[in-house]
């Protein structure tokens, strides 16, 4: 199998979880079938644009490649079929989020590195390939987005995407070491849930009773 297909197979595959992650998130709240797929469609594919458009490729593989689109709205028509089946959506979510970050995380940084965009500006373009399709969704189903909350999450994929770096200076970007840094991610991100890691918060000082600010 060569790099470029691996890399579609990967694409695509990461496509489809996190379609089914956007869909399941839409079941959870009551959405139609079109408003599943949608949700599914943007959540799928919302990263994959961004990073397309920052490297300069135009138009997106989303809208250039039929395979994208189709397997972002069989995906989520599949969630909405058989989502009785799913006993729990939200751990179903998180699981499938998690999944999903990996995979776009590793495919968009290896695109970017592709591009001969540097290796910091790789790894940004790869963090906002994972982040952008959970972005969407938790946008349009009125959530808080994960990336804006104190949850180990964008870090998650910084990490991947920095450790994709390293291996392709390494000269090491065969599939076992890809799978490793994707794991990587998948494995942060669901310990960071399991043990509610989280980034620092603001510290504040509840004000005085006479209203006057606390002495520094």
């Amino acid at each position: 199998m060569t790099t470029s297909t691996a890399l579609l197979l990967a694409d695509l595959v990461g496509v489809a979880v996190f379609a089914a992650s956007g869909a399941s998130a839409a079941v959870a709240k009551r959405l139609d079938l079109f408003g599943v797929v949608f949700v599914g469609f943007v959540a799928a594919l919302g990263g994959g644009i961004v990073r397309d458009l920052v490297v300069d490729q135009a138009p997106p593989l989303a809208f250039a490649d039929w395979r994208y689109a189709a397997t972002a709205v069989v995906a989520s028509a599949v969630v909405f079929r058989l989502h009785p089946q799913f006993a729990r959506l939200r751990t179903t979510v998180l699981v499938l989020d998690a999944a999903g970050l990996a995979l776009f995380t590793v495919t968009g940084t290896l695109r970017a590195l592709d591009a001969q965009v540097p290796p910091v500006g790789a790894c940004l373009v790869g963090m906002l390939t994972g982040i952008g399709g959970g972005l969407g969704r938790d946008l349009l189903t009125g959530e808080i987005p994960v990336v804006l909350r104190r949850e180990i999450y964008a870090v998650a994929a910084l990490i991947g995407a920095a450790t994709v770096v390293a291996l392709d200076g390494l000269d090491r970007t065969g599939p076992v070491p890809l799978t490793v840094a994707a794991a990587l991610v998948f494995g942060l991100r669901l310990v960071a849930l399991r043990r509610h890691w989280s980034a620092p918060l603001p510290t504040f000082r509840p004000p005085r009773p006479n209203g006057h600010p606390p002495p520094s």
